[in-house]
């Protein structure tokens, strides 16, 4: 489900005292500082964001508003859209050779599209929810909203293998976007200001990245979105103005008495 409501700062505090109890390195919590930043459309309920190549790709949700649809980065003009029927609430997406697939809330169903003329090739089913979409160049990386990734044959959409998400052993549930970055899997944690980066083959958590600086900025909705081009990532947010090109440094603690 998808009713809790933190504050923006509530992960970095957490972080910081976790930090002092287990005695680990500082920079496993990292901070996104925004180095450039670019036009969104407000209206968009950001459910997934990719890149392939130039070409920039949003999933967006909500029953009667769901969408998939190519974006221009530069001035976050639509180029080019495709609604989903009003029965489907949208969710994660990702590129796949020439194709663009996305799933769906709670319909168990996805979809696969033509990635340049855009018209619907497939459909496909799986079991349980689907929230966040990414691959790591052979498989299909799946959440579920709880604390479990699944992998997915690209080509028929069985599963594979799936992983539980724990940090020092304890589960993170709630992975929501998903973004494949330099052999981790990124996710934004669900109704936080947060990015967790995992292991793709133990499920350990590698780090935190803290974004509530940044999202304190946007009024319209969570952190949702996370997309890769080159060296480069960038984030977004439900109804955001903006997507943000970031780049992640070390958490700097809080000093006493402030």
């Amino acid at each position: 489900m998808r009713l809790w409501v933190f504050g923006p700062a509530l992960c970095l505090l957490i972080a910081l005292a976790l930090t002092a109890c287990s005695g680990r390195a500082l920079p496993y919590y990292g901070e996104g500082k925004v180095m450039t930043t670019y036009p969104h459309d407000p209206a968009a309920f950001t459910q997934g964001l990719d890149f392939d190549g130039e070409t920039l790709y949003e999933s967006t949700g909500l029953y009667g508003e769901s969408s998939i649809r190519r974006v221009d980065l530069e001035t976050g003009d639509v180029l080019e859209i495709e609604h989903l029927p009003a029965e489907f609430f949208g969710e994660g997406c990702t590129v796949w050779k020439d194709s663009l697939i996305q799933l769906t809330w709670k319909a168990g169903t996805g979809f696969v599209y033509d990635k340049e003329a855009f018209g619907v090739l497939d459909r496909f089913g799986y079991p349980g929810e689907g929230w966040g979409l990414t691959t790591d160049g052979r498989r299909l990386i799946m959440s579920d909203g709880t604390s479990t990734l699944r992998f997915l044959d690209p080509e028929t959409f069985q599963e594979l293998d799936r992983i539980e998400v724990l940090d020092r052993g304890e589960p993170v549930d709630r992975l929501n976007e998903l973004e494949w970055i330099r052999g981790q899997v990124w996710a934004n944690v669900w109704q936080t200001p947060s990015i967790v980066r995992i292991d793709p083959k133990s499920g350990e958590v590698l780090g935190w990245i803290d974004l509530s600086r940044l999202a304190e900025e946007e009024t319209g909705g969570v952190l949702n979105g996370i997309a890769v081009q080159g060296r480069h990532v960038y984030v977004t947010g439900k109804r955001w103005s903006s997507i943000y090109r970031i780049e992640v440094q070390p958490a700097q603690p809080t000093p006493a008495g402030s």
